[in-house]
């Protein structure tokens, strides 16, 4: 049985698994460059190890710096979290010649499914939709026109390999095309060192909705029901919500077979995402699949009740699942959101920079996954998301207002964040009313343009304000002293106000 887990990643995820492993009494192995020393993961964990310089090539993507570590410290499994090593195969490979459990899927599956063309096959073969387009990688411009005339336009020209919207592009018309094979495989080489591209159907009107699934090493697969995700900037996903507020109970019961399916078609363990592009009218097609824990999962985790980190670490471990797909039920709403520090009213500019002040949100119904404190310096060498605001209701409606209190109390300065943006995001009547697709923030602009928020305007003042009027009372309590008088209270309180300025 495992009983020390390394966890090869970093920020809020590598938290979150460690949290899970305490409540399990397991002992955290963490790892860290240069410029995360003083990260919270380091902190939490029970033990941390150095493993490099800040850039990730150097420390988080080392895969024999970290099975080095694995040994010197005695863990007996490693959790990738997501993003780095976690849908590598050929490190899952290497654990399991090293004798140390990887927290995940199979090399197998992650080799099988991370390859799109290879995963579109082995889909077909197990019957589940698929978007109408090619099962082989475009060699030529001559076949890809071929293909185009075939299934009609418009299409996507998509990379074989990885994920992120990296190696994608939209094609509407004939001559577009050899520019976008072209642009696509070159982004594609760059990103994933793999320029095969294939071509898909491309649905004008999609939402992305995708199904976790959970499978132990006994053949047992069931799916958790559903996230949608079809809020995304840059193909990035911004809001998650589970249910979705546009599927009916008869189609959300058969994408969950299909899900479970897609997962038993290659003998999947571990935790999973099924993928899926839905149209208006209720088609839906498999995508992809994530072989690994997504960002939103804490959504699917207060929803359907279950530990996914647990399920994960039971499931390396050789246990079956405790639960069968008539056990799962889906309870209430809950909506997830990603702060960034980023400006999102100058072209979401990266703002790293040290943390002055946090206010977390708190109260019923409210989870927050960070990662950052007071003091903390954001690097500028990740991903700059620093959290996922959580939030879970009885109703859709409910949650939405409990989104938009938790957003209100949630206070960072030092550095920018999107959490003006998010605001916004929730007031579009599109989002209100459940009808949107992955053409949101496209179709809505006018709606998430940067404007003075009142929310934050009434703030600072109320803060300034209260400030002003504690400087007054001082005053009146104390003697006037010659090297103490109103005016130094004033520069004190021009600093004070800098400090609360978002």
């Amino acid at each position: 049985m495992i009983k020390k887990v390394l966890v090869a990643n970093r920020g809020e995820i590598a938290v979150r698994v460690m949290r899970s492993c305490r409540e399990m009494g397991l002992t955290t192995v963490a790892v860290y460059s240069d410029v995360d020393r003083t990260a919270m993961h380091v902190r939490y964990a029970d033990e941390a190890f150095a493993i490099g310089p800040s850039p990730s090539a150097e420390s988080y993507l080392r895969m024999d710096k970290i099975i080095d570590v694995a040994k010197k410290s005695g863990a007996d499994a490693i959790h990738p979290g997501y993003g780095f090593l976690s849908e590598n195969a050929a490190f899952a490979e290497l654990c399991e010649q090293e004798g140390i459990a990887f927290i995940g899927p199979s090399p197998f599956a992650i080799k099988t499914m991370g390859d799109k063309i290879t995963a579109r096959k082995t889909m077909i073969k197990a019957g589940v939709p698929v978007v109408p387009g090619t099962t082989e990688p475009i060699k030529d411009t001559k076949t890809a026109i071929e293909v185009i005339n075939e299934i009609g336009l418009p299409v996507m020209i998509k990379a074989s390999a990885g994920g992120g919207g990296k190696g994608m592009r939209l094609v509407k018309t004939e001559k577009e095309i050899i520019n976008a094979i072209s642009a696509a495989r070159s982004e594609a080489k760059a990103a994933f060192g793999d320029d095969a591209v294939y071509i898909e159907k491309y649905i004008s009107s999609p939402h992305h909705i995708e199904f976790q699934v959970l499978g132990d090493k006994h053949g047992n697969v069931v799916h958790l029901f559903e996230r949608e995700c079809s809020i995304q900037r840059r193909h990035q996903k911004v809001v998650e919500e589970t249910p979705s507020p546009i599927l009916n109970h008869e189609v959300r019961m058969k994408m969950g077979a299909d899900a479970v399916a897609a997962a038993k078609a290659v003998n999947y363990y571990g935790a999973g995402t099924i993928e899926f592009i839905v149209d208006d009218d209720l088609n839906y097609y498999f995508l992809e699949m994530n072989t690994r824990l997504q960002v939103e999962h804490p959504i699917t985790e207060r929803v359907v009740g279950v530990d996914l980190v647990k399920q994960q670490i039971n499931i390396a471990n050789g246990m079956e699942l405790s639960f069968r797909q008539e056990d799962l039920k889906q309870h209430g709403h809950a909506i997830e959101v990603r702060i960034y520090a980023e400006d999102p009213d100058n072209n979401f500019m990266p703002s790293p920079g040290i943390i002055k002040h946090i206010s977390e949100p708190l109260g019923l119904g409210v989870r927050h996954d960070g990662y950052v404190y007071e003091g903390y310096e954001i690097p500028i060498y990740y991903d700059p998301m620093i959290s996922k605001l959580i939030v879970w209701s009885e109703s859709r409606d409910e949650a939405i207002a409990r989104l938009k209190r938790a957003l209100y109390a949630y206070k960072i300065t030092g550095v920018k964040t999107s959490i003006p943006y998010l605001h916004r995001i929730l007031e579009v009547p599109d989002f209100v009313k459940g009808r949107y697709n992955t053409h949101f923030i496209e179709e809505n602009k006018e709606y998430l343009q940067p404007k003075q928020n009142c929310v934050d305007q009434c703030m600072e003042v109320a803060a300034i304000t209260a400030f002003i009027d504690y400087i007054n009372k001082l005053e009146q309590l104390q003697p006037a002293r010659p090297d103490k008088h109103l005016g130094n209270n004033w520069k004190d309180l021009g600093r004070k106000r800098s400090v609360l300025r978002y």
